[in-house]
């Protein structure tokens, strides 16, 4: 079953998708998502100039092989544009594979592991009531785990609030330029445990409740903001410190029970490896998108499982459906799997790629559809060419720059 032919597919119905399908000789296609939020041209012209002219001719059932092939074939390996082409070839041959044998894809993983994938959504609000309304709305959809965010008296804009599908989505990328944030951790530190206290009061005990520091935090500043909010008993506090110093968690697990998630951004095992053996983190993020594809992610999962820590994959909608799909087959399939986030994309772009999964009571399911269950319609995503867009940046109240 050798690929006889590649493509990459670049195109915006609402936010930038980089798409790669390849085609076998006796006619199946496989998808694999490639986006890269900020660098979609850098990881298109990665996988068109380079991997590429590697694949025609290679059999698309020897999926370890290849997956090897293109990490160690790559001397200066690792890296977001790297994991994300080489995630996007693995996805698709797991697409393929499981198209030629007429099986969805958690089939071929191990088969289901439950009857559905827990999801959470996005509540949010530039102040507090407003954040309460919201996280009410989802409740009033089925969602059962709700993250939330709420802007912060004296700052004109904070990580999380607002967004263009109101009500049900965060936006946060800008055309042409990047917004510019304001922060104050003092003002931070000193609201968050207001928002919980209001909502666990709002809405009780039993709904699963989490939120995103977003690495704005210092080790010892993320202990405290997790101390003060154990009474309000978190699904996850994510994201509470950049971790590209992974000890630096240990500091944190001293002052806080508040279960920590971790990982969106990271692109292989090697990122999150200490993390989970010393138990530092609950929830690891990492996604099919960014980390390799479905091949890496369940090396990741597997060594999860070891040290009792979940998975809990990033899913906003900078990935694409094809993504979505390729997590949710994931999800089912993983004995130690935790929540996924789900924001749903636009109406554009569920037309560009019709898909099988759906959302019920809180649950998703990846559908019964061969392979993935995601397509693309070529001629409908080009009618939607890319468009330069921009995550914003952050800046302290004095100007100093500092993580967004």
């Amino acid at each position: 079953m050798k690929i006889v032919d590649a493509k990459v597919i670049v195109c915006c119905p609402g936010r930038n998708f980089v798409t790669l399908k390849l085609l076998t000789e006796d006619g199946i296609h496989g998808l694999g998502d490639a986006t890269l939020n900020g660098r979609e041209l850098a990881v298109a012209s990665y996988l068109s100039d380079h991997l590429l002219p590697l694949l025609i001719g290679r059999d698309a059932r020897r999926i370890e092989d290849t997956w090897q092939y293109l990490y160690k074939g790559a001397y200066w390996r690792r890296g977001p544009v790297t994991m994300s082409a080489i995630a996007a070839v693995d996805t698709a041959l797991w697409d393929i594979r499981a198209k030629s044998l007429g099986v969805p894809l958690y089939d071929l993983l191990g088969g289901a592991s439950r009857e559905g994938v827990l999801v959470y959504g996005h509540a949010s609000g530039t102040d507090i009531e407003k954040a309460v309304g919201s996280f009410g709305h989802f409740l009033s959809l089925g969602y059962k785990a709700v993250r939330a965010q709420s802007g912060i008296p004296g700052l004109s804009s904070t990580y999380g609030t607002g967004g263009k599908q109101a009500g049900l989505g965060y936006e946060p990328a800008e055309k042409e330029a990047p917004l510019e944030n304001q922060w104050s951790t003092e003002d931070y530190l000193r609201f968050v445990p207001q928002l919980f206290a209001r909502l666990r009061k709002e809405f009780g005990p039993e709904v699963h409740m989490l939120h995103d520091a977003h690495h704005r935090l210092t080790p010892i500043e993320a202990g405290r903001l997790g101390k003060e909010l154990e009474p309000f008993h978190l699904w996850w506090l994510e994201d509470p410190t950049p971790a590209e110093l992974q000890e630096s968690f240990r500091l944190i697990r001293k002052h806080t029970t508040t279960p920590l998630a971790v990982g969106e951004v990271f692109n292989t095992i090697f990122d999150c490896q200490q993390l989970i053996q010393e138990q530092l983190i609950d929830f690891i993020r990492t996604t099919v998108v960014h980390a390799g594809g479905i091949s890496h992610l369940r090396k990741i999962a597997n060594l999860a499982e070891i040290y009792q820590v979940r998975t809990g994959s990033h899913g906003a909608t900078d990935l694409s459906p094809v993504c979505m799909g390729a997590a949710l087959h994931f999800d089912l399939s993983v004995h130690n799997f935790g929540i996924q986030e789900y924001m749903p994309h636009t109406q554009e772009t569920d037309r560009v790629f019709p898909h099988a999964y759906s959302f019920k009571d809180g649950l998703m399911h990846p559908g019964e559809a061969p392979g993935i269950g995601v397509d693309i319609d070529e001629k409908l995503a080009a009618q939607y060419p890319y468009q330069r867009a921009y995550l914003p940046v952050n800046r302290k109240l004095d100007g100093t720059m500092h993580s967004w």
